[in-house]
Formats: structure tokens, sequence, C-alpha cells
């Protein structure tokens, strides 16, 4: 097939999965800043960068639909495509409600993202090492799946601290808030842990 060939020409799936994961990290840095000092101009950048992702993410179904042979799978490189815009879709989210709530960071919001920002750049590097370097690849996809695990950790960690006795109404309120930004995080932790299943499947497939 050809698929880690070590030639110059990348081939056009590979490449845009590889912009979409590229975008998927951009968006997680620009994530983790707007935890650190939350921003409308970085809100702004993540929905523009999100929406940029989407449209790469067309354009590569609109090329699978259209090709016959693949490089490898097509199942693999739509779930691969599908999985990575997911993990995007939740920081998007996340901001969001986080605005709509007129949540603040917290130090819990703070490490789950830095640590999915952590995993977005392992799922990026796994995409653009899967042409011609598929074990370095599946390196980078067991450390996103590591970080997945320390992602949940700390969710678990926020939300047993949630429920330490809220005094009022407007406690209680706070909690429903922020359980739904932690799960959209948690979420995202998950997506990511697929991608980097996916990308082991695709190693494990063509080597």
């Amino acid at each position: 097939m050809g698929l880690f060939r070590r030639e110059k020409k990348v081939n056009r799936f590979v490449a845009l999965l590889v912009q979409q994961a590229e975008l998927t990290r951009d968006g997680f840095q620009v994530l983790r800043d707007y935890v650190r000092e939350p921003s409308d101009a970085l809100a702004d950048r993540l929905r523009e960068i999100e929406k940029e992702a989407d449209e790469v993410r067309r354009i590569l179904i609109d090329e699978l639909n259209r090709t016959f042979v693949t490089p490898f799978d097509r199942e693999d490189i739509f779930a691969l495509s599908l999985t990575i815009d997911d993990m995007l879709d939740y920081a998007y989210t996340t901001v969001d409600e986080m605005e709509i709530f007129d949540i603040r960071p917290n130090e819990y919001i703070a490490n789950m993202v830095a640590l999915l920002h952590d995993a977005a750049v392992e799922v990026y590097r796994g995409v653009e090492r899967l042409g011609n370097h598929p074990n370095v690849a599946n390196e980078h996809a067991v450390r996103a799946k590591a970080l997945e695990n320390r992602v949940e950790k700390v969710y678990r960690e926020a939300l047993a601290h949630l429920f330490v006795t809220p005094e009022t109404l407007e406690d209680v309120m706070t909690i429903l808030k922020l359980r739904e930004i932690y799960r959209h995080l948690s979420n995202s932790a998950d997506r990511g842990d697929e991608a980097a299943n996916v990308i082991g499947d695709i190693v494990v497939k063509w080597m």
C-alpha cells in the first residue's frame, strides 16, 4: 500500500488528518490560555479554529467519498477524523458554557485543560508520524492514552470536591454548572483516548 514508505509526497488523507490534528492542538493552546486569563478575544479565536477544523473535516469526508483507494482503511480515516473533531468540539463547548454560566476557571479546570493540551499535542504528533514512522506514532498514542487517565483522575477529584456540603441555593447552582463544564472536559479526554486507539489500530494493521 505504501503508507509507510519514506516518500517526500504526503498522501492527501494523511495531510488532511495532520491539518485537522494541528488545528485541534492549536485550539487547546487557546483554551489553555483562556483558562489562565479569560477574554472575549481568546473565546472568539477558539471559535474560529473550530470552524477551520470543521471545514478541513468536510474536505476530508468529500475526498473520502470520491476516492476508491485510500492509504489505509476508510473506516479508520473516518474514525480518526471524527474523534479529533470531537476533542476540539468539547473545547469549544467548554468555553461556550463557561461564558453562558458566567463561571470563572478554577484549579481543576486549569489542570484538566493543561493535560488535554498535552494530549492534543501527542495526538497531533502521532498523526504526523503515521506515514513514515509508525512505531513513533504508536508511542505518541500511548502517551495520549496515559494523559486521558490523568484527566479522569482530576475529573473524579473535581466531582468529589463539588459536593462538599453546599450551604446555599447559589452553591447548588454553581455545582450544577461546574459539573457540566467538567463533563465536557472529561468527554474531550475520552475522545482523545479513542483517537489514540485508532492510531494504534492503524499501526497494527499496516506495519
